[in-house]
């Protein structure tokens, strides 16, 4: 073999060897590929079969507001949310709006399934390109599902992983759910579009509404073209916020849909030159009758949610339709009574409370205040002295539990000196005047309103005992069980819907049914609530309601209250705390029973000529005659007659001789004149608990013999300070 020719087969040799080297580097890298490839199929099936089904996920849709409406139906406001989202059906959506969302987000829509896998090569590409993570790509189908079905931890971060399980969930939605209409519509009615005054709308109807003031059915091409760019980025394209930005990306929906042939280039450059249009709603912002609501908001959050009534999210994102039993007409009245008498400059304020007694529905609740000036509600929440009116309680507990007959039932009216009721040295009761009547029935002790007589009466039957009545009648603040209670003197007082409310109950022959202002609560899914139908609870018999009716009947013919008679079957009783400080009446016909207070909220501050009688029941009488529509019935005949007897307790002129007791005073013999007085008055004095000015209410209240804690403004118009139990003139 030549020399040339062995070289010739070393090459050949050299390049073979080459060549197997390249194939086998070739086969190696080409088997790397297919092993990562692989590999990477292998994750992505890993993480889809780890992703959550759909049917495991339950949707999460953002609140809405709750609405309140009077009884009538007039909507009173909304309650404030963080969302505000009012779902729609798809044909109340303008075909322009679905247009303009689909151009902008999703144009090939309709020609692809649950995926565009078109889009996800563009997608990817641009992103390979631009040195990004994973952008765009997404269908309208899988933004539903990230509003809607992805939880927190699967958004955590929008890598790949993330992309792959919207896009596994976006799958199984569509396959539920064929039909391309009932996605768009459900997008539409989920995707966040921006938030205004720190309410986000969700939903095209809700921003509609937000953004323009108007609903979605009347949007034209320039406001739908608007509303479509704003889910890319809510808070950069927001009018209110950016109107450059959002104008801007208003004519890159109308352009967009130019390309995709929805409208032409001529209506998109006529929208273009349209200016944004945007008027703020304040609708959810507006209380009508502003107490009222409140008091209604209250209740239905201490009705949906009794053990957290300060945080109900059903509430406050329920999108509930609550039902008030309120009577605008009714409460139109009590306003216009009420500023008719008190109310000016420098006059006392007032509070009215007016319930329906057949069904505890909260017909009134009115009061001097300007609601811009506090908030604090003096029909509901001014908890002050009743005065005599505390007195029904007692009077009720003589009929009921001992079977006395007001009218044969005698007591001598005269001073009670400290130290005449064991126990309470320093307690002494008498009236204004200094004059007493000597020995008088118990009626006419209530129509004059003695407090002498209803001092003995109380000791005889035990502060206990009329403690219980006072519950049972529907008093909900707590009691004592205190002597001076009888007359008036309580630790924290009463408001005026406590007292209608208990007066109620004798209005509607001897039931108690518990006051409410909530008819029905109605729920998105359209099943309702009924709360306008409280439980009764027989309290009294029919004749022994009666039975106390015509005692009190007799206190706005004959007695202390006859500025309440408006012509028509009343009952009632006045009150007047100590100092002229609180002045009362509370009263009922059969449809009606209403409670009115006069006071200055500042603190118990005596008033000129402030009896209950003529400051308390004028405002009674204008409204009851107006509200009562013409009603002018009579308190129904009892089916069970009350049939009394003279009741003889230690205190007591009638029965036999008092037996010896360690309870010390006695009914003894009248040593004032016995001189006839409409008035009376109390002096009370204590110490310890029964006289402790720690112990405050609100508004504030004064202790016996005047003694007060200090008194001021307190927070949201509250006013602070006072102490304990101020007792009952006698009016």
């Amino acid at each position: 073999m030549s020399r040339r020719e062995r070289q010739r087969r070393r090459r050949r040799n050299r390049g073979s060897a080459l060549g197997r080297f390249f194939a086998l580097t070739g086969m190696l890298a080409v088997s790397a590929l297919i092993v990562g490839a692989l590999a990477v199929v292998g994750w992505v099936v890993n993480v889809a079969q780890s992703a959550p089904n759909l049917s495991e996920l339950h949707p999460v849709l953002p609140g809405s507001p709750s609405q309140i409406f009077a009884a009538d139906g007039t909507s009173l406001g909304y309650i404030h949310s963080q969302d505000v989202r009012t779902p729609v059906s798809g044909s109340v959506i303008p075909q322009i709006l679905k247009e303009a969302t689909i151009a902008i987000e999703d144009r090939r829509f309709y020609q692809h399934g649950a995926l565009d896998y078109q889009g996800i090569l563009r997608a990817a590409v641009k992103d390979a390109f631009n040195g990004g993570g994973l952008q765009g790509a997404s269908t309208l189908t899988m933004q539903l599902v990230d509003n809607v079905y992805m939880t927190p931890r699967m958004k955590q971060h929008h890598d790949l992983k993330y992309k792959i399980e919207q896009a596994k969930l976006a799958q199984q939605l569509e396959a539920r759910h064929p039909d391309k209409n009932w996605i768009l519509t459900s997008y539409l009615n989920d995707v966040p579009y921006g938030t205004v005054g720190g309410q986000t709308a969700y939903g095209v109807a809700a921003a509609s509404n937000m953004f323009f003031n108007t609903s979605v059915r009347r949007l034209d091409l320039a406001q739908a073209a608007l509303l479509a760019g704003l889910p890319q980025a809510p808070s950069q394209y927001n009018p209110f916020i950016d109107s450059a930005a959002a104008r801007h990306r208003r004519n890159e929906v109308l352009q967009a849909m130019v390309a995709a042939h929805y409208v032409t280039q001529a209506q998109a450059s006529a929208a273009e030159r349209s200016p944004l249009q945007v008027h703020p709603n304040t609708a959810a912002a507006i209380h009508r009758q502003p107490y009222v609501f409140d008091y209604i908001a209250q209740a239905a959050a201490n009705d949906l949610c009794p053990r957290t009534p300060n945080n109900c999210p059903v509430l406050t994102e329920g999108g509930l339709k609550i039902h008030s039993t309120i009577d605008l007409r009714k409460q139109a009245l009590a306003r216009a009574a009420i500023l008719a008498h008190e109310g000016g400059p420098g006059q006392p304020a007032a509070g009215l409370a007016s319930i329906d007694p057949n069904n505890g529905h909260i017909l009134a609740i009115a009061s001097s205040a300007d609601y811009r000036n506090t908030t604090f509600d003096y029909a509901t929440q001014a908890h002050r002295q009743p005065g005599s009116s505390f007195k029904a309680f007692v009077l009720m507990t003589l009929i009921h539990d001992e079977h006395g007959d007001p009218n044969q039932t005698f007591y001598n009216s005269h001073q009670l000196l400290p130290g005449w009721l064991p126990g309470y040295p320093t307690f002494g009761v008498q009236t204004a005047e200094l004059s007493y009547q000597g020995n008088i029935s118990v009626a006419k002790a209530t129509w004059d309103s003695d407090n002498t007589v209803f001092a003995q009466l109380d000791a005889d039957l035990t502060p206990q005992k009329v403690t219980q009545t006072a519950y049972a009648m529907g008093i909900t603040t707590h009691l004592d069980s205190l002597p001076a209670e009888a007359i008036g003197g309580l630790r924290t007082g009463v408001t005026p819907l406590e007292m209608a409310d208990a007066y109620s109950t004798l209005a509607n022959g001897g039931s108690h049914v518990p006051a409410t202002i909530i008819n029905t609560i109605t729920f998105p899914d359209g099943s309702v609530r009924d709360f306008g139908n409280p439980p009764r609870k027989r309290i009294f018999t029919d004749g022994e309601a009666y039975e106390g009716t015509k005692t009190l009947e007799g206190v706005i013919t004959q007695g202390t209250g006859t500025a309440a008679n408006y012509g028509c079957p009343a009952a009632g009783k006045t009150g007047t705390s100590e100092l002229l400080a609180n002045a009362w009446f509370v009263g009922y016909t059969p449809r009606m029973a209403t409670a009115v207070w006069v006071g200055y909220p500042q603190g118990n501050i005596p008033m000129a000529n402030g009896f209950g009688g003529t400051l308390a029941a004028p405002i009674w009488h204008d409204y009851m005659s107006q509200a009562s529509g013409g009603y002018c019935g009579q308190f129904p005949t009892p089916t069970t007659p009350f049939v009394g007897t003279s009741y003889f307790g230690h205190y007591a002129t009638t029965g036999a001789p008092a037996p010896t007791s360690t309870s010390g005073g006695g009914g003894g013999t009248a040593t004032a004149p016995a001189a006839k007085t409409k008035s009376g008055g109390v002096g009370v004095t204590g110490t310890g608990a029964y006289n402790n000015p720690t112990l405050y209410a609100s508004p504030p209240q004064t202790g016996p013999g005047g003694g007060a804690g200090a008194a001021g403004p307190g927070k949201s118009g509250k006013p602070s300070g006072g102490s304990g139990h101020g007792a009952g003139t006698g009016h």
